[in-house]
């Protein structure tokens, strides 16, 4: 397969599952005084751009869009109810994306540094700043621990 396109179908599936699992988290939030609320907002904005952005470049190329089974997105939700309803505090939230997107900003560094050679420019920077906001946004979320 393309590295191109292998790049841009990780940032969708990971993209994807994110903005799934951060809905459902911010619906199991919505009566709750969490302080965390507004920057799980934030973040969710940011994943819908790489959905979007990466939906449109897989469609362009005429790339099938391999989406999330429904048991890898019931499995993720069910994780977030158990989470929020044993402790549904900020630290606690910030724990458990960090550690999602923890799992998603490490397959996106292995696949950067095993497709460097191979992808083109745009692509390569495309990745690279998806794998930055996820820093970034582990970053931000760790002052919540």
């Amino acid at each position: 397969m393309n590295e191109n396109l292998e790049l841009y179908k990780h940032i969708y599936k990971d993209s994807d599952m994110a903005i799934f699992t951060i809905n459902k988290l911010l619906k199991d939030l919505k009566e709750k005084d969490n302080k965390i609320k507004g920057v799980i907002e934030d973040i969710l904005k940011e994943y819908e751009k790489y959905y979007i952005e990466s939906k449109e470049y897989l469609e362009s190329n005429n790339t099938s869009l391999d989406e999330n089974t429904p048991l890898s997105k019931m499995g993720a939700s069910m994780g977030i109810k158990k989470e929020v309803k044993s402790d549904n505090s900020d630290a606690s939230i910030a724990e458990v994306l960090i550690q999602g997107i923890a799992m998603g900003s490490l397959d996106m560094e292995k696949r950067i540094t095993n497709y460097k050679k191979e992808v083109d420019k745009k692509e390569l920077k495309f990745a690279e700043e998806f794998l930055k906001f996820q820093q970034k946004t582990i970053n931000e979320l760790k002052k919540y621990l």
